[in-house]
């Protein structure tokens, strides 16, 4: 059978696809308009269907596009890693990967992982996107990232979840915020105190309010950040508690900037997963990488 569609065409209909119109699409491949929509419309012509509807400006994906947007990602991606495949050089080193991490993972294990797992003097390291939770599942459905290190959990079914590790999450606050018992700080003053958190979509954040709401149902929030380092400078200043991990705290801690609290709460622990798309085709390097991280203990 003698096959007409070409990657070029997948790429431009998963353009249009992203960005809702040919003119935004064309810049994003470098084409001009007019031959952006000349090759969505041969596509669509040799499928002999419609994938969009045409809503005013807007080009929306309908059922038929839909169908076809998973397999397009999974064409285009096979097709790159056979380009990577055959590039000169060890075929089990970073070279190509595009790892998306949650912010602390990417802000405080990474660079740990990657000395580790790759030697201080590689060719090349991964390149990574950090961003919260959210952010990152989109990208790994939308495979923009081959492989995702999370915070939390997702019930995106495009996605393939493996338990990673473990994070110690505690309570923590200025040495001089408040006057605190000598035992345990109870639940009462906890949920009468101002809480600094995360933005929702983020991991931490909704790990935080799954552990402390049934303990705390008047979490007060006085400050969202994007960010654990904001919030941890932020309660350092004696802006509020916070709850965080463990690792992005232990500098502060150790500096004397903030104190752990001992709380009447129970131990307070999250999950960490590895995260790729159900149509990701893994390619050798790539499952060289989830080996590493697999095997890897901090």
């Amino acid at each position: 059978m003698l096959m007409h569609l070409t990657l070029r065409q997948l790429q431009i209909f998963l353009a249009v696809a992203r960005t809702g119109s040919t003119t935004a699409a064309a810049n994003a491949v470098s084409l001009s308009q007019s031959a952006t929509s000349a090759a969505l419309n041969e596509l669509e012509s040799q499928l002999a269907i419609k994938l969009f509807d045409r809503i005013g400006n807007k080009l929306v994906l309908n059922d038929s596009g839909r169908v076809l947007l998973p397999q397009a990602h999974q064409v285009l991606d096979a097709a790159a890693n056979i380009e990577q495949q055959f590039e000169v050089g060890d075929s089990l080193s970073a070279t190509g990967l595009h790892i998306g991490a949650s912010t602390t993972i990417g802000s405080y294990l990474l660079p740990t992982l990657f000395a580790q797992a790759f030697g201080r003097a590689a060719a090349t390291y991964p390149r990574v996107t950090i961003a919260n939770t959210a952010r990152i599942v989109t990208a790994i459905v939308n495979f923009e990232v081959d492989l995702g290190l999370l915070e939390g959990p997702s019930t995106d079914p495009d996605l393939i979840m493996q338990p990673w590790m473990a994070d110690e999450l505690i309570v923590v606050a200025a040495p001089d915020y408040a006057i605190w018992p000598a035992g345990p700080v109870p639940l009462a003053l906890l949920n009468s105190a101002g809480w600094l958190l995360r933005e929702p979509g983020s991991g931490t954040r909704e790990t935080v309010d799954q552990a402390l709401r049934p303990h705390l149902p008047c979490l007060h929030s006085v400050g969202e950040f994007g960010n654990s380092e904001a919030i941890k400078h932020a309660a350092a200043a004696g802006l509020g508690l916070a709850c965080l991990s463990r690792c992005v705290v232990s500098d502060l801690i150790r500096l004397g900037g903030l104190i752990e609290l001992k709380t009447d709460l129970p131990a307070l622990h999250r999950q960490f997963y590895l995260a790729h798309s159900k149509h990701k085709i893994l390619s050798p390097r790539l499952r060289h990488f989830l080996g590493l991280c697999q095997g890897w203990t901090r």
